[in-house]
């Protein structure tokens, strides 16, 4: 994974993001790779890394699952495409009975499926087996939720996976390269703090706002593959 320059506010916003992390990635233009965007702030970084690359782009919703007396606890994941990711030593840990767990990851299931289904617009999600797949998100603080999103994708058979951010730590920028192979981390400051000190504008994406982008990219997807008239 690539390092960029240490500035303390590198990106104006997610769309600008978007922009500059397009440029490493440039080898996948018009190519056969799918464009993930992380809902919710990964899909702004996402659907301007996809326009430039003249890729789909699709949502992918994670979920993290945490212990019913301390949700800040997470003791695994769920993601759309059916994937589920626990932490099986938490879980023991905490003494968290089968059945309950199954209630827990069956609660995060369905909301991934509900909120997955909004953001598409009722459209199935698209498939990425036989394909490579990109993974964006607007930056990394632990990795979990990404990993979830990764295991998700591979799981439903995309051929490749490569996680795309603009800003994390470095050491979860290593463990994801160690683990599933290609990446891209343009940030990596040392100390890592926040991924928001990295832009100067890091307000809340809206459900509306993914809704839009993923929209605009299906619509734009038509009209290139439209035969000429």
């Amino acid at each position: 994974m690539a390092a960029g320059a240490p500035d303390a506010q590198p990106f104006r916003d997610r769309a600008d993001a978007g922009r500059v992390l397009s440029v490493p990635l440039g080898g996948h233009r018009d190519g056969e790779a799918l464009v993930l965007g992380l809902a919710r702030g990964g899909v702004p970084v996402a659907y301007e890394v996809a326009r430039r690359l003249r890729l789909p782009l699709e949502v992918v919703v994670v979920r993290k699952v945490g212990l019913p007396r301390q949700p800040e606890l997470a003791i695994g994941a769920v993601a759309d495409y059916g994937a589920s990711v626990l932490n099986e030593d938490v879980a023991a840990r905490a003494g968290v009975a089968s059945r309950d767990l199954a209630t827990l990851f069956d609660r995060a299931a369905a909301d991934v499926a509900r909120l997955g289904s909004e953001y598409r617009g009722g459209r199935e999600i698209l498939d990425p087996a036989g394909r490579p797949a990109i993974l964006v998100d607007d930056g990394l603080a632990t990795g979990a939720s990404m990993r979830a999103a990764v295991e998700a994708v591979k799981a439903a058979g995309a051929t490749s996976t490569v996680v795309a951010v603009p800003v994390a730590p470095r050491a979860a920028c290593d463990e994801l390269r160690r683990d599933f192979g290609e990446g891209v981390c343009l940030e990596m400051p040392e100390p890592f703090l926040a991924v928001s000190l990295s832009y100067s504008n890091f307000g809340q994406t809206s459900d509306d706002e993914v809704r839009d982008l993923v929209a605009s990219s299906a619509r734009s997807r038509r009209l290139l593959s439209r035969p000429p008239e």
